[in-house]
């Protein structure tokens, strides 16, 4: 019996066939809707950020950089001093200062 109601509204609705003109009006509709992406996209960014600094701070993430600058230094002073390069250090900091400025805009 179910076969023979869907022969019938398929048929009553191909004999009742409408078309409704648009005039655009989807394509403004569509172009009013919120972009819903972009806000999640931020939600999750700050969230992430949220996470990231916390984590920094309750795994002690200062003194984990003191101590790796400092180890640093000191196998620089005790290792390498003589062998140093003062304009390489120069252009690999610019460069990296670049990177983390342009980095920085970016993401804006």
């Amino acid at each position: 019996m179910t076969e023979m109601d869907d022969k019938l509204l398929k048929q009553f609705f191909s004999e009742h066939k409408q078309e409704i003109a648009d005039n655009g009006f989807s394509r403004r509709v569509i172009k009013n809707l919120p972009d819903r992406s972009l806000k999640i996209s931020r939600i999750w960014t700050t969230c992430c950020c949220a996470v990231a600094l916390i984590l920094f701070f309750a795994l002690d993430g200062l003194q984990a950089i003191g101590s790796v600058l400092r180890e640093t230094f000191t196998s620089m002073v005790e290792y390498g001093a003589a062998n140093l390069d003062i304009r390489s250090l120069m252009i690999a900091g610019t460069v990296l200062l670049f990177l983390g400025v342009r980095k920085i805009i970016a993401t804006d």
